[in-house]
């Protein structure tokens, strides 16, 4: 058994979140101690296995926001995650074999240094790609994108973070990726990194989308059940995702296929009030379905008190066309994806670096549209037909609704078959078992590297000339 301690900034809702939760759990399973230490941790906005007595979570509150007038986001992110090291490695904290770090790597080398702990890195995706927007596999460099984007003060700013992404990263005793393409990125993007990251695809639990018998009975799902045909989208209501075109794809399907004039269409994801671009993206999303496309919505949260709620909308509540579900629960979740009027799952991003969304989708036998990039490629097999799990498509309205055509007209006998594919592959690549015992393996390996060798002095030199730049930064 392993006494484990994973290390995650934010434990909300988002495919990162539920890969980590998932892990912990899958560990679990395999016998190990697990405890999960983050900067954040909303009771009203997480993954009910965090807040359920499942997982041993410990929010260890910084002192410091989140942001500084909307700026200084990723300079907080690694003084966030410095003081949740510290608190792992004061007097009378646990003590642990193994750490597993993911998205940020500033504490790498204090783990190791002080603690004297071996370290696996999960690297959803570069940090430094994910500050500008840029997902592909292009090699240009990240200085020169900072430049294009942001101007010469950013690419002063995000210079010395950049650096130290790669440098700490390069600290890890086992780096992962999750997905061949996040892969192929980290080594374009990490030139000094000469090792070849491992890949581990992110795993889901199984048996959460089996469980299904008391669904009937909770009224978070009764508000969202209906018996027509229904298309969804889940993921966070945030502009990059591109929610916008599954709405331009439904609203043009409706009205050229007199078999889809019924349709419904839930876009569902979390949503966070506190974060601008939630907000514009959920209002901006609004005004796509009702004014430029003259469709009925409705807006639904979480009947919980504590469930976060909006301003009143000038909504149509009765049979809408398109309802956003905001910060959905479990159950609904569940519901939405093995309910028999779902006929199609829709995931807009393109370049994902993985992608958990189109897993879920196959484990439930719902068909999957996603964009030809990223790690759906991984996920979904599109050709040929008679081996289909699903359909990637470049993400242009005229070849989503072409796809959607397909999706509505297929016959009971080849949604079955499909069925079937998609669900044996989800199982075999895809469960949390696998995931989990990947994970494991690393673990393992790092373990057995033996005791960290101190290079205390240097790394403290290091530290201490970041701080300054930090500070001069900020005080600039």
């Amino acid at each position: 058994m392993l006494r484990i301690a994973f290390l995650h900034p934010d434990l909300g809702i988002g495919g990162a979140e539920r890969a980590i939760v998932d892990a912990a759990l899958g560990l679990q399973n395999l016998g190990h101690k697990v405890d999960i230490y983050t900067s954040h941790h909303d009771p009203d906005h997480c993954f009910e296995e965090t807040k359920d007595g499942r997982l041993n979570v410990h929010n260890v509150v910084p002192p410091f926001p989140r942001a500084i007038n909307g700026k200084f986001h990723i300079l907080l992110a690694h003084l966030r995650q410095i003081h949740l090291t510290t608190y792992l490695l004061s007097p009378g904290a646990p003590k642990y074999d193994v750490f597993f770090v993911d998205q940020l790597s500033t504490c790498v080398p204090i783990l190791r240094t002080l603690g004297h702990t071996r370290v696996v890195f999960y690297c959803h995706f570069p940090d430094k790609l994910l500050a500008n927007g840029e997902l592909t596999e292009d090699p240009t460099t990240t200085a020169q994108r900072n430049l294009q984007k942001g101007g010469l003060l950013k690419s002063i700013y995000r210079y010395p973070m950049d650096w130290l992404e790669e440098v700490t990263t390069r600290q890890a005793d086992v780096i992962l990726v999750n997905s061949n393409f996040t892969g192929r990125v980290f080594k374009y993007n990490f030139p000094s990194i000469r090792r070849t990251p491992k890949v581990v695809y992110p795993g889901i639990n199984i048996a959460a989308y089996e469980a299904t018998d008391d669904l009937s009975r909770d009224r978070d799902v009764a508000a969202i059940t209906s018996e027509r045909p229904t298309l969804i989208s889940l993921n966070r209501f945030e502009k990059k995702k591109n929610a916008a075109l599954a709405v331009e794809a439904f609203a043009r399907i409706r009205g050229r296929d007199s078999n889809a004039s019924n349709l419904r269409l839930v876009l569902g994801g979390g949503y966070d009030p506190r974060l601008e671009d939630n907000m514009l993206t959920l209002y901006s999303l609004i005004d796509l379905v009702a004014k430029t496309h003259s469709l009925t919505y409705d807006v639904v949260t979480p009947s919980s008190p504590q469930a976060v709620k909006i301003p009143p909308l000038n909504t149509t509540s009765e049979n809408p066309a398109v309802l956003f579900l905001l910060n959905f629960t479990t159950a609904q979740r569940t519901a939405l994806l093995t309910s028999s009027s779902t006929i199609g799952l829709l995931y807009t991003p393109a370049n994902e670096h993985f992608g958990i969304v189109p897993v879920e989708g196959m484990i439930c036998g719902v068909p999957v549209l996603a964009c030809d990039s990223g790690g759906p490629v991984e996920s979904i097999i599109d050709q040929p037909p008679e081996e289909r799990t699903g359909w990637l498509r470049t993400p242009t309205p005229e070849l989503w609704t072409e796809a959607l055509g397909e999706i509505v007209q297929l016959s009971e006998h080849e949604r079955s078959q499909m069925r079937q594919r998609a669900k044996q592959r989800a199982r075999d690549l895809f469960g949390m078992e696998a995931m989990a015992k990947g994970i494991e393996e690393a673990l393992k390996e790092a373990v057995a590297m033996g005791k960290v060798r101190s290079r205390f002095l240097f790394w403290l030199a290091i530290l201490f000339v970041l701080l300054g730049l930090l500070l001069a930064l900020v005080w600039i």
